[in-house]
């Protein structure tokens, strides 16, 4: 692309990121040479370097292969969630590269193409991995940004075409400020990240300067209850696009999707959680805009298989289920709530949670407490910090304390599996937004040698 091409090098700070992971694919697929730093080694990473990447995880400038040393073409891009302490950034910064961050860039590729975004403190990595499938199955030939990996392609990037740009709108840091949508949707504006927003409502106002990006309201959509101008999204009430005469059959939903134009009949969708059938309205209502014709939405979406960490399940036995997902805010592990009650309606259900940042377990600990109370036992990990530093008083002890069951405990990341086997638990549901993920894998070895 033109808009690069004085730039043969992209090294990317924090590069084992979902989004930063993604745009390291596309830069590849531009034929750059791009390299990276990240913290530890993860599946992302490991991926990374068999995809071309140079992925390094030492912080020092004498880690950089030369040819990131020359500041006439290397861009270098950075994540927020790193510090720009880091000896890395420090190094570019005192020697004049060019940075950008993360978003800037997104939005600097993004720009001249059909953009559509969706944002959301919940349900936008679903929801855009959602409309991303059912446009490719579709025919159209797409530019795709997720902020999760997508079950169906393996990846958080896919690279057909420029038909369409489908990209996740992450609030993080007001990034989704920088883009251009054509599109656009919101599915939720809970409170999250008040340790950039400082109160709720400076959240909601950064959300509606998003929204007014779309000067065309026919554009825009939204979940029905937030106070925003557009088009509504609900499921089994009234709103302009809405998901009608659900059931439950064989374990997926079966549903009708009404748009003021047409009634699409008996659509098949396989993701648990009536969250995930508003994401799913989000995604067609997206589509049908876009111009797809409603029988080919309703083929693809049959075949969606879902995201990664998004109510995963890694076990499926009568005797034992083992579920993961990434909700980290109190909202989505009620969601993930009733998604297990009505898939596995009768069984007792252990919840282990892992807390992400200080500043959110803080903000949100009644919260935390009154959802996480709801399931049968629970087992909570240490915080994870994430880009935090500690905050006096604020542990695993003290939301713990604020939890009602009475099966509840700490528990360290060695007695993990010893704590999960001696449960009577059915179905397991592993939560958090840190690290619980590398943990899984050794949980259903555990359980599969029990059972």
């Amino acid at each position: 692309m033109s808009l690069f091409k004085n730039i043969q090098n992209i090294y990317f700070i924090g590069v084992g990121g979902i989004g930063m992971s993604a745009l390291a694919r596309y830069f590849v697929q531009q034929n750059k040479q791009v390299g990276g730093y990240d913290k530890t080694p993860s599946k992302i990473t490991k991926k990374l370097a068999e995809e071309g990447v140079v992925v390094s995880f030492t912080a020092s400038k004498d880690s950089l292969p030369t040819s990131f040393t020359n500041k006439e073409n290397t861009l270098v891009v950075y994540t927020p969630a790193v510090s720009q302490e880091n000896e890395l950034f420090q190094y570019f910064k005192n020697n004049e590269f060019e940075i950008k961050k993360r978003a800037e860039v997104l939005g600097m590729i993004t720009k001249d193409f059909p953009t559509l975004a969706v944002a959301g403190t919940h349900g936008k990595t679903t929801t855009t991995a959602i409309l991303a499938h059912i446009l490719k199955q579709s025919g159209v030939k797409l530019t795709a940004f997720l902020g999760g990996i997508s079950e169906n392609y393996h990846t958080n990037f896919i690279n057909d075409g420029h038909q369409a740009v489908v990209v996740e709108a992450d609030e993080f840091d007001r990034s989704f400020l920088h883009l251009h949508p054509t599109i656009a949707a919101i599915t939720s504006m809970d409170a999250d990240h008040l340790d950039i927003y400082g109160e709720t409502e400076e959240l909601k106002r950064t959300f509606l300067s998003f929204a007014e990006k779309v000067e065309d309201k026919s554009n825009f959509f939204y979940k029905k209850g937030l106070d925003l101008k557009g088009n509504s999204i609900a499921v089994e009430e009234e709103a302009d696009y809405k998901v009608a005469n659900v059931k439950v059959q064989n374990g997926s939903y079966r549903f009708d999707f009404v748009s003021p134009q047409e009634t699409i009949k008996d659509l098949e969708f396989s993701l648990p959680g009536k969250h995930n059938l508003t994401n799913a309205a989000t995604a067609l209502a997206m589509a049908l805009k876009f111009g797809v014709k409603g029988e080919l939405l309703k083929n693809a979406l049959k075949s969606f298989k879902g995201v990664e960490r998004r109510f995963t399940y890694h076990l499926k036995t009568e005797a034992k289920v083992l579920i993961e997902d990434y909700a980290h805010h109190p909202e989505e592990i009620l969601a993930v709530h009733q998604a297990v009650r009505e898939m596995h309606a009768g069984k007792k259900v252990l919840a282990v949670f892992q807390p992400h940042l200080f500043s959110r377990t803080k903000d949100f600990a009644d919260d935390f407490a009154a959802s996480l109370s709801k399931f049968d036992e629970v087992l909570l990990m240490d915080i994870y910090p994430a880009r935090e530093l500690p905050i006096e008083g604020v542990n695993s002890q003290m939301l713990l304390d604020k939890i009602l069951n009475e099966k509840k405990a700490l528990v360290s990341r060695e007695k993990l599996s010893e704590n999960i086997k001696a449960s009577s638990a059915e179905v397991i549901v592993m939560m958090g937004a840190g690290d619980i993920g590398n943990e899984v894998e050794t949980i259903k070895v555990e359980l599969n040698r029990e059972s």
